[in-house]
């Protein structure tokens, strides 16, 4: 599961003035360590760069899926509480 959260929906703000988080449910790809990860990335514009770039990566192991589940949610909501509240899993 993939979702990026922005603080408007208006196609209209600059680039500059845009920020984002992208969060994200994975199943681990170590046979050795079997579980999930609940992973967090930030984007902004960065001048230098001229662009917008991610950065910020953040990440926790789960056991289960249940628990990645749990959260998800809570990083969700933690992201909502930002004012991060446009998705785009909304728009479909």
């Amino acid at each position: 599961m993939r979702e990026v959260f922005s603080k408007t929906n208006d196609p209209k703000v600059p680039p500059r003035d845009q920020e984002f988080y992208e969060l994200r449910l994975d199943d681990s790809d170590d046979i050795w360590k079997p579980g999930y990860f609940v992973k967090q990335a930030h984007a902004q514009w960065s001048e230098i760069d001229r662009q917008i770039m991610w950065d910020g990566f953040d990440f926790e192991p789960c056991a289960t899926l249940e628990k990645a589940k749990e959260r998800y949610a809570e990083w969700r909501l933690a992201l909502t509480r930002l004012g991060f509240i446009y998705s785009d899993m909304d728009m479909f």
